[in-house]
């Protein structure tokens, strides 16, 4: 009985038919974790692989499939933290595919999770984009393209990441206010020029010459291109609905940057759409849309009715090979239930069905005795053993089972919730889109009865569109009559008023002498009633003596005729002192002049100076010969007079000229010539106070007076412009030879560009060979820009010559117009020296031995000196001619490349400035307070010195303005000119 008993007790209880799910629960959630990261993690790594092929569908579903499951990315960026993206192109290739693809597909929370790595995809972009082979380049593309689309969608969160939306909520998102369309329309343009630069970089990096779309290298690259085109697809609709809506609200000049812009866009896409669908491998994965021939007309509201959406079309996939059949989560509990139904079926068939009230029967097996029992015991341990075996297997298999069912309902989840949004946005579209077709229909009658309106307006609108070009032509050609009389106008009311001054001043002489002399008549007329009065008295006194009578009257006559004569004399003798005294005091008011501020404004030039000489030269002839005639006939002093008062005025504007032209002239002939004229004022006093006394008269010399003429004759003909001493004959060759040489010069400074950039990217590294190629490659493009703008200038010379020489040869049209050929000379010889400078400057920047500062003056210097050529080459030209269209589009084109070139400089240096990190962390209290004073000090200086140049720079412009202005004959009708250019400068700086 005892061991009876303790076989009882060795066997276990009977096995429950419920398993405990309290117990398991919690283990089943850890367990699915589990499973759920590993799952993840294999998809992840098979997906983004180093292998040259494209991304698997499968793999790329899994990893959006379980961003749907964990609501975030979480897992995903866990994983790919620890790829090497930053030393493997192709990871990196593969990771921007992945990453593009959950970003559209999957759940919307990837956005917020990825936000935190935005700035990782940003240096990587940068590092990527050093290396022009390979991947490099499409990495650092692909990189700053989702950047784009991160910034998109943090700053219109109302885009879904597919950007499938319908008209409704695209006008929701701008909230009915055209300011935030206007910002909307501008960002989406900015992110379809990163998606159109992907692709264009693709394509570039493929050799389209042979089936690179059937090669696994190939589709590896052009993989991602399905996930641009479904962007751009969306883009292209909503921009050209967002400019409708624009043009309806907005004038046309202020869209019209986003009109050229869109048609940039236009072109550009109709062409890789184009490109793409003839490609084998897209044409069994995705079918492309063709846009339309020509671009939207956004300036006719009813072309809108006309814009068809482009869809893509993704052909249905066949289920894939390892997909798995779904199982609901009831059908996994009665799975489990049925296993322990079967479980306990088979207990009965080997224990017996009354073995849980009686396990070992012992009512009916008295009889057997205790071997058999002992050998039942133990095949009932055995069979418990395999069962309990059989249960564990069953267990794990169930919770495998379990698991990948509970994935395939997430995934079936996210699919039905999908399908469930893309049909109420069918629903909102169709009943959007039924409220539009009425609408449409309203205007389309109320268009009709517009169009015929509108054809009537317009006929009329032509009709005075032609009358009114009419008028303009006419209206043209008034204006510069007008301005070409106004013009001799000028120049007649300017010599006019010369003449009306020179005969004020001789009138007033004139009027002075009369007075005088009719004072002096006076004064005789007195003194001879005086005699007659004395006469009478004498004639009654000395009545009575006939003959003492007869004898006084014949002395009273002859001392009357004596009188008068010397009375005469003292009368000539009068009007030349006076005369001489006044042309003294204005020859004396010239001198003291001199050196009078109030000159320094007035305008002379050597030529007017030499003219002036010459006035006076003949003033000294003409006065020599009044005195030998005066001489000779002394009662005639009217010539005599006349020459001296005309000396004197001739005089007193020669000195004038000549110090305003020596305010114009280098230190050293302006002395020479102030000097000159000094002496030759004085000399001319000398020479008039000799023709005071009747002694001196006849010995009265002019040479000295002659001598001081000549010197400031040589000295202004010194001061002649250069150019002037060219032959006429030669200045058509040279001009051609200047043109020619500056093309060479240009060329030359390419080609050292090209070298230079070709040394730096084999020496330098990181920030260095950055700045280094974007400096060089921003004075690449000036070289460009300013060689078309040479072209464009031939071309319009060509132009002026053929169109102004008639009969003439060009080289004698070049000679007889001097002046504007000289300045295209003078034009020509500043752009080659501005190159050729300005490559010198970029050398020694590169080489690192020289100033930032340089370079920039370098480009603004060519700035003005292509500016300069083009008012030289435009004085002449047709305002209608397409070729001076060209010219002034070049000349834009070279201030762009300018700008280019400052930002580049200023950007490098700024780039250059940042690496060199100050530390004073071993310093001391004194050390640094000596330093901060060494700076405040130099800081002084620095501000001092620049003072200085400043001014320094202002005077070498304020000359060279006026030397080129004497030179090139601005003087002559074209003053305006200097200020052009020196303006031209100032406005890219």
């Amino acid at each position: 009985m005892d061991r009876m008993a303790s076989s009882m007790k060795q066997v276990p209880n009977p096995l429950p038919k419920v398993l405990s799910r309290r117990g398991v629960g919690a283990g089943l959630e850890a367990a699915e974790r589990e499973s759920f990261e590993r799952t993840q993690t294999v998809s992840i790594n098979k997906a983004i692989n180093t292998q040259e092929v494209a991304v698997k569908e499968k793999h790329a579903r899994t990893c959006i499939l379980g961003t749907h499951h964990e609501k975030g990315a979480q897992t995903f960026w866990s994983v790919v933290n620890r790829l090497p993206l930053s030393s493997n192109a192709m990871l990196c290739w593969k990771f921007c595919h992945v990453f593009h693809k959950l970003l559209r597909d999957g759940h919307p929370n990837v956005l917020k999770d990825s936000l935190r790595y935005k700035n990782e995809l940003s240096d990587m972009s940068r590092m990527w984009g050093h290396l022009s082979e390979g991947y490099g380049q499409l990495c650092s593309i692909y990189l700053k393209l989702l950047r784009t689309k991160m910034e998109y969608h943090t700053k219109n969160p109302r885009f879904p990441g597919n950007l499938q939306m319908s008209d409704r909520q695209l006008d929701e998102a701008g909230e009915s206010d055209v300011n935030n369309f206007f910002q909307l329309t501008v960002e989406m343009f900015d992110y379809l020029e990163c998606e159109l630069n992907l692709f264009q970089t693709v394509f570039n990096s493929l050799d389209m010459s042979r089936s690179v779309s059937v090669t696994t290298a190939g589709q590896c690259r052009l993989a991602p291109l399905i996930q641009v085109i479904l962007d751009c697809s969306h883009l292209y609709d909503y921009t050209v609905k967002l400019l409708f809506k624009l043009h309806s609200c907005l004038p046309a000049d202020t869209l019209q940057g986003h009109r050229d812009r869109f048609m940039e866009q236009f072109t550009k896409l109709k062409d890789l759409f184009l490109r793409s669908s003839n490609l084998q491998y897209f044409k069994r994965l995705i079918q492309i849309p063709q846009l339309p021939e020509n671009p939207p007309n956004f300036l006719r509201a009813s072309a809108l009715s006309e814009h068809i959406s482009p869809v893509v079309v993704i052909p249905v996939e066949a289920s894939s090979p390892d997909s798995e059949p779904v199982l609901e989560k009831d059908d996994l509990m009665d799975m489990d239930a049925s296993q322990q139904n079967l479980f306990d079926n088979k207990f009965d068939d080997i224990f017996g069905s009354s073995f849980s009230s009686d396990p070992f029967n012992f009512n009916s097996q008295n009889g057997v005795n205790k071997d058999e029992k002992d050998h039942l015991i133990e095949q009932l341990y055995r069979e418990i053993s395999g069962l309990r075996a059989q249960l564990e297997s069953v267990k794990t298999e169930s919770q495998r089972a379990m698991l990948q069912l509970k994935g395939r309902v997430s995934e079936l989840e996210a699919e039905l919730a999908e399908q469930q949004h893309l049909g109420q946005q069918a629903a909102d579209d169709c009943e959007f889109l039924r409220a539009e077709l009425d609408e449409l229909k309203k205007q389309r009658e109320d268009t009709e009865k517009a169009q015929r309106s509108l054809t009537e307006i317009e006929r009329k609108a032509q009709a005075n569109e032609q009358r009114y070009s009419k008028l303009k032509e006419k209206y043209s050609e008034l204006v510069q009559n007008h301005a070409d009389l106004l013009r001799k106008n000028a120049e007649v009311t300017k010599q006019v008023s010369m003449a009306r001054q020179a005969q004020a001043d001789l009138e007033r002489e004139k009027k002075e002498l009369e007075d005088c002399f009719e004072r002096v008549s006076d004064q005789a007329q007195r003194k001879t009633q005086e005699q007659q009065e004395v006469l009478e008295s004498l004639k009654q006194e000395l009545a009575t003596s006939r003959q003492e009578l007869q004898l006084l009257h014949s002395n009273l006559e002859t001392s009357a005729q004596e009188s008068m004569c010397q009375l005469a004399k003292d009368q000539r003798k009068a009007l030349l002192v006076q005369s001489r005294k006044a042309v003294e005091r204005m020859v004396q008011e010239a001198l003291s002049q001199l050196e009078e501020p109030t000159l320094i404004s007035c305008a002379g030039s050597a030529e007017h100076l030499l003219s002036k000489v010459k006035s006076v030269s003949s003033c000294i002839e003409q006065l020599e010969k009044s005195r030998s005639q005066y001489l000779a006939c002394p009662e005639d002093i009217s010539d005599l007079l006349h020459s001296v008062m005309l000396l004197g005025h001739l005089t007193s504007d020669t000195i004038a000229h000549g110090s305003s032209t020596s305010l114009r002239a280098p230190p050293e002939p302006a002395d020479s010539l102030t000097e000159a004229c000094k002496e030759y004022g004085r000399e001319t006093l000398i020479y008039l106070a000799s023709l005071e006394e009747e002694a001196s008269l006849e010995n009265a010399d002019s040479t000295a007076v002659r001598s001081c003429l000549n010197k400031i004759k040589a000295i202004g003909e010194e001061l002649l412009p250069r150019g002037l001493d060219i032959k006429q004959e030669e200045l058509g060759d040279l001009v051609d030879k200047e043109m020619a040489a500056t093309s060479a010069a240009i060329e030359a400074a390419t080609a050292r560009i090209e070298e230079m950039l070709s040394k730096s990217r084999a020496g330098d590294t990181g920030v260095k060979l950055e700045v280094n190629e974007r400096i060089l490659g921003s004075c690449t493009s000036l070289m460009q820009a300013i060689q078309v703008l040479i072209v464009a200038s031939k071309d319009l010379q060509r132009e002026i010559v053929e169109s102004g020489r008639g009969t003439a040869s060009p080289k004698e049209f070049y000679a007889k117009n001097s002046r504007w050929t000289e300045g295209l000379i003078s034009a020509s010889k500043a752009v080659g020296w501005g190159a050729t400078i300005m490559v010198d400057a970029a050398d020694l920047v590169v080489q690192g031995r020289g100033k930032f500062e340089e370079l920039l003056v370098c480009s603004h210097e060519i700035a003005a000196s292509t500016a300069q050529l083009v008012a030289a080459s435009k004085v002449k030209a047709d305002k209608d001619s397409p070729n001076l269209a060209r010219l002034q589009q070049a000349s834009r084109g070279v201030n762009q490349a300018t700008a280019g070139v400052v930002a580049s400089t200023i950007s490098g240096k700024s780039q250059i400035e940042e690496t060199d990190s100050m530390d004073f962390s071993s310093m001391t209290l004194t050390q640094i307070k000596r330093q901060e004073m060494d700076s405040q000090v130099r800081v002084l200086e620095l501000e001092n010195e620049l003072q200085k140049e400043r001014q320094k720079l202002g005077e070498l412009r304020k000359k060279h303005y006026e030397l080129a202005g004497v030179a090139e004959g601005w003087e002559e009708g074209t003053e305006a000119s200097p200020p052009m250019l020196q303006e031209a400068v100032p406005e890219k700086e």
